[in-house]
């Protein structure tokens, strides 16, 4: 791990350059480019069956990309295992939460538990906690006894707990009563602020573009529209045109 931690400082943290996934015969990813830089929020926008959840699990090496190149931190990433790239500071919560339900709530909390890449370690089990008090309450609770929204809580207090430079969220507020969607919200922008980046796809384009720094627009495997969340905001008729909003 000491190339890694000599790249601590480089950027993007990890950048995506003319990437395709096949799928058998069926053409998923079209030469797809992105970057996130260190501390920055991106959004990853779309219809479903877009290619958005396949472009986050190439990222992740677990799709194996047919053409392109994924760099994470400068390094060359495109054929790695995904544990490899887990260890240089990437963490995901993936849809369907994936939490181990025969685990109890601080089981699920620590056996994912690690240093950051620098040796940081911002995110203890008493932060994590603080975040989410929901899960104080339920330590002894076996992840099946939990709601969604509270397993939801434990995804993101799990992941979180690997002291992460990117958190990437897939659907984080799915299925989720409106009062939870808030306060997945109110724990996101948080983050945020705490200075790690992060890459977010969810259904809810208005909070994904109100808590990201620039947002990408998927259609069919390609990158259709890219700029400022605060650019795309505004831009309705596109965004009705791209997402059918």
């Amino acid at each position: 791990m000491a190339d890694v931690a000599q790249s601590v400082d480089a950027v993007p943290l990890v950048a995506a350059d003319d990437v395709h996934v096949h799928y058998g015969e069926s053409h998923v990813l079209r030469g797809v480019s992105l970057c996130v830089r260190e501390g920055e929020a991106i959004g990853l926008l779309g219809r479903n069956g877009m290619g958005k959840t396949t472009l986050i699990r190439t990222l992740l090496g677990h799709v194996r990309a047919s053409g392109g190149r994924i760099a994470v931190r400068g390094h060359d990433a495109t054929r790695l295992r995904p544990d490899r790239i887990a260890r240089w500071g990437l963490a995901y919560v993936p849809e369907g939460r994936a939490i181990f339900p025969n685990l109890s709530v601080r089981e699920n909390l620590v056996v994912a538990a690690r240093r950051g890449v620098s040796g940081r370690d911002d995110w203890p089990l008493e932060r994590i906690l603080q975040t989410f008090p929901r899960l104080r309450e339920r330590l002894g609770h076996g992840g099946q006894q939990l709601s969604g929204g509270e397993q939801q809580m434990l995804a993101i207090g799990r992941a979180l707990s690997t002291n992460p430079d990117l958190l990437i969220l897939d659907e984080a507020t799915e299925g989720l009563a409106p009062l939870i969607v808030r306060e997945i919200w109110r724990i996101v922008a948080d983050i945020r602020g705490t200075g790690i980046a992060s890459l977010i796809v969810d259904r809810n384009f208005r909070s994904v573009l109100a808590n990201t720094d620039r947002a990408l627009i998927l259609e069919k495997g390609r990158v259709v529209l890219a700029d400022t969340s605060e650019t795309l905001i505004a831009r309705r008729d596109d965004l009705a045109a791209r997402l059918g909003v």
